[in-house]
């Protein structure tokens, strides 16, 4: 039995009992120059809604604010965590950890300081509680923009994790990332996946590991997304590579007649 038919086999078995849990950059979506470009592949929609009505939890986990997914993603019963993991919207109920919600006037004063001292460069405001920095379109001024960023992160409190492709993220000095939204959306479950592309994902992997370790699950797997940017370790780490959003897709498709 090879891993794609042992991962399909795995997340069939109890359907009832299984989470599918997915990124969005960069698996339901193809990269992009703007992050505003991003929109998810034709079909994912169709897929999700399959998912949703025959699993215990179909969910996306993604470094976007929850309205950027909601807005993409218009499928009834998805759950979704935004933000990496500060956003959560489970069962039609937003949450967001109040912890970060103090962080908002120090985040909005970074952004601004950010975009009056790098001009040219992309500020991506997220949702008020995070704000990145990319250089996708100017690699030049990659070490410009992470020196600037650090700096403001020391001024106004805030931390500058390098998570995303070509970026770096302020947002608020909170222990909350990929791996708690999962260890979240996969209470209850006795099954779980992951898929993702990203260094931001490894806590998520992270997080399956721990599940299983200490028996909140039964089985997980990992699954890496692979593009050209995808770091070694994620596909390391991951039990099942598929090569592209499309082939993620197709998984996601193969899934849905299994479960059919």
């Amino acid at each position: 039995m090879d891993r794609r038919d042992a991962t399909l086999r795995l997340l069939a078995r109890e359907p009832a009992s299984t989470a599918l849990l997915v990124d969005f950059d960069g698996s339901l979506s193809t990269i992009v120059e703007r992050p505003d470009d991003a929109v998810p592949l034709p079909g994912v929609e169709a897929v999700l809604r399959r998912l949703v009505g025959a699993l215990r939890r179909v969910a996306v986990v993604s470094g976007r604010p929850v309205d950027f997914l909601a807005s993409h993603l218009a499928v009834p019963g998805l759950d979704l965590a935004g933000l990496y993991g500060t956003q959560l919207e489970i069962d039609g109920r937003r949450i967001v950890d109040e912890r970060v919600t103090r962080f908002v006037p120090a985040v909005a004063a970074a952004a601004a300081a950010a975009e009056s001292r790098l001009p040219g460069v992309l500020v991506e405001r997220k949702a008020g509680l995070s704000v990145t920095l990319h250089w996708r379109s100017c690699p030049e001024r990659e070490q410009e923009i992470q020196a600037v960023a650090a700096d403001l992160a020391e001024r106004h409190g805030l931390d500058t994790p390098l998570r995303g492709k070509r970026a770096i993220e302020l947002r608020p000095p909170v222990a909350l990332d990929k791996g708690t939204a999962v260890r979240a959306l996969a209470a209850g479950c006795s099954v779980a996946a992951f898929a993702g592309d990203d260094a931001g994902d490894l806590p998520a992997f992270d997080a399956l590991d721990e599940l299983v370790a200490s028996g909140g699950l039964a089985s997980a797997a990992r699954i890496g997304v692979r593009t050209d940017e995808t770091p070694a370790e994620v596909l390391d780490r991951a039990d099942l590579v598929v090569d592209g959003p499309r082939a993620l897709l197709a998984l996601l498709v193969a899934l849905a007649e299994r479960l059919a």
